[in-house]
């Protein structure tokens, strides 16, 4: 059975997010809270941190349900 895989852009990168996969951590809201806040829908608002800020709290995801990639100009 495939993966359920979300996706967010800002236009400059894009978020993916695996559900099945995340272990919910809490690790991207605490580090994050104005771009990943599981009370709302949806959770990821990528515009309300600067893209190297969101890129950063990315990659401290431990399960890898978190990930991300350049966006094509």
């Amino acid at each position: 059975m495939p993966q359920k895989t979300h996706h967010y852009s800002n236009g400059e990168i894009t978020i993916a997010w695996k559900p099945d996969v995340c272990i919910h951590s809490g690790i991207c809201f605490k580090g994050l809270a104005e771009v990943f806040d599981p009370r709302r829908k949806p959770w990821i608002d990528m515009t309300q941190a600067e893209t190297q800020q969101i890129i950063e709290q990315v990659k401290k995801c431990p399960s890898g349900a978190l990930s991300f990639t350049a966006d094509n100009s």
